[in-house]
């Protein structure tokens, strides 16, 4: 099962569609939905059974990005998209991967997180703000720290941010 795309991507992918890079893309919830809005899309996990089946939607790069060297170099992308993921080691090769102008669309988990579930270890869960400062210097379009009750409870980290083109 692949899951429903994020709301949050859903909400905030600009128009019109032009290249998207997905961090994590794990079986591809967020690919998928990119792809079908008109996207061309990058995938990178290191999961090589959950994106087999990707590979003949979207470029598809099998990658260990926490143990490794970040597969994409100097590549950029009008869209870079990460959810539920966290390795701050790669803050500044996401935000490199943005080019001028372009989107990042960030959630996943915060701090207060290991009070009702995992993940708990403070190295997967968002200090308050941090989102802010990894992109400090951006437009910031919309940001959410909160804690969504319902089914699945959780605590969580949103932005929606433009890399600003460099000054004239």
């Amino acid at each position: 099962m692949t899951g429903t795309p994020s709301n949050w991507l859903q909400r905030f992918a600009p128009t019109p569609p032009g290249t998207a890079l997905d961090v994590a893309c794990g079986s591809g919830r967020n690919l998928r939905w990119l792809v079908g809005a008109g996207w061309q899309v990058t995938g990178v996990d290191r999961d090589t059974a959950a994106t087999a089946p990707l590979q003949s939607l979207a470029k598809i790069v099998d990658a260990d990005i926490e143990n490794g060297p970040w597969p994409l170099g100097q590549q950029q992308f009008d869209l870079v998209v990460v959810c539920n993921y966290l390795w701050r080691p790669l803050f500044d090769a996401i935000r490199a991967a943005v080019k001028p102008g372009g989107w990042l669309i960030w959630e996943t988990f915060a701090d207060g997180q290991q009070t009702i579930g995992r993940p708990s270890r403070p190295d997967f869960l968002l200090e308050r703000g941090e989102l802010l400062r990894v992109c400090a210097g951006w437009s910031i379009v919309a940001y959410e720290d909160v804690y969504e009750d319902g089914v699945n409870p959780r605590f969580v980290q949103r932005v929606a941010a433009v890399r600003l083109p460099p000054a004239a």
